[in-house]
């Protein structure tokens, strides 16, 4: 963890401890919109505890039924859904927004909030394309507002461990290759709901399939662990190994990194035969592997023997992407350049996933200048 990020969370972690477990609060809850149901991470935000730091004050979504489906099941009000983004940023004037709509809506999504100066929370990635992210950007700076996205990875101990052991620890020594694992059977396979399969599927509203859907999280995590440093190229190979489920899209993806002195190795697919998020770290001396959320393995030289180490929760506010927005907002933590949330960091993203997409049309590595 970076010097500010550090200085923030140690802070935050005395003001709980003094205060008996329990952060003090004196301004209301961060007013927050969420944009869009079709993204089934948005289950997330719906059915979170109340931990008296945000209030949905709208939702925007206009498939009703998908609406009310999801009221029933969260017991949120009917009278908080618009049919339109526009409808429910005017009538609640929210401070934020998160969005869980199509990946190519949330260019739409940023153009409508940072004129109005609302904070803005997408689900990863940042972008259906790079020419949709350089926009998001312009509008972002130019109205002076949070763009932050959020990845499921963000938050777990095992991936701040292995950051702080190559960085903060120098124990691994300096960094020569990271291989990350991300995907599932495939969204058909595990179940995901009609409203999200479709556009999930669809190379427009997705920009992709697997590439897209889990390359993002390797490429977000190795331009973390690589402070924000840019490769040098990208190659990517990508195959429908099942056209008769996803014609439209890829669904096993594979990409290279190079750097000047690393390899970074990204391996995104909707055919693992289970469920998987991990990272293995590779230093000139020692390895780290992230085996989940919570646990790590790692070796320190060629003599020491290999050992396990189960992690804590992270403390609030760095253990939730919302709690962690509504910090940011009100100032409490400052990122610093190139952290998994971080606009920066996801500039870098895009620009990756774009390379890769045009390196597995092309057959031929894409030199990033």
């Amino acid at each position: 963890m970076k010097k500010k990020l550090f200085l923030s969370t140690l802070l935050l972690s005395l003001s709980t401890l003094l205060n008996g477990g329990s952060e003090p609060r004196t301004e209301p809850p961060l007013r927050v919109g969420v944009v869009g149901l079709t993204h089934t991470h948005v289950h997330w935000i719906l059915g979170r505890p109340d931990r008296g730091d945000i209030e949905i004050v709208g939702i925007a979504e206009s498939n009703r039924e998908l609406a009310e489906r999801y009221a029933d099941q969260h017991g949120f009000s009917m009278e908080l859904v618009f049919d339109s983004m526009e409808e429910m940023l005017d009538n609640t004037k929210p401070q934020a927004v998160t969005a869980f709509n199509p990946i190519y809506e949330h260019l739409a999504v940023v153009q409508a909030c940072a004129p109005r100066g609302i904070h803005v929370m997408v689900e990863k990635p940042l972008a259906v394309n790079l020419a949709h992210a350089r926009e998001m950007e312009k509008l972002a700076k130019k109205h002076n507002i949070q763009l932050l996205t959020n990845y499921e990875t963000t938050w777990y101990a095992s991936n701040h461990k292995s950051h702080e052991m190559l960085h903060q620890d120098k124990a691994l020594g300096d960094v020569r290759k990271i291989v990350v694992h991300d995907g599932h059977s495939g969204p058909k396979e595990i179940g995901v709901n009609e409203e999200f399969l479709e556009w999930l599927t669809d190379p427009v509203l997705n920009g992709g399939g697997a590439i897209t859907d889990f390359g993002c999280y390797g490429a977000n995590l190795i331009t973390w662990l690589m402070q924000g440093e840019r490769p040098l190229s990208v190659v990517a190979v990508t195959q429908t190994i099942k056209p008769e489920v996803y014609p439209k899209v890829d669904d096993e993806a594979t990409i290279i990194l190079v750097y000047p002195q690393a390899q970074g190795i990204i391996q995104a697919s909707w055919n693992w035969p289970v469920n998987r998020k991990d990272m293995e770290v590779y230093g000139k001396t020692g390895y780290v592997f992230a085996d989940d959320g919570s646990n790590i393995r790692y070796r320190l030289n060629e003599r020491s023997k290999e050992k396990k180490l189960r992690l804590e929760g992270r403390p609030s506010p760095l253990d939730d992407p919302f709690a962690f927005f509504d910090a940011v907002i009100r100032g409490e933590i400052q990122p610093d350049p190139y952290d998994l949330s971080s606009l920066e960091n996801n500039m870098i993203v895009m620009e990756i996933l774009d390379a890769a997409i045009r390196s597995a049309k092309s057959g031929k590595a894409i030199n990033l200048k």
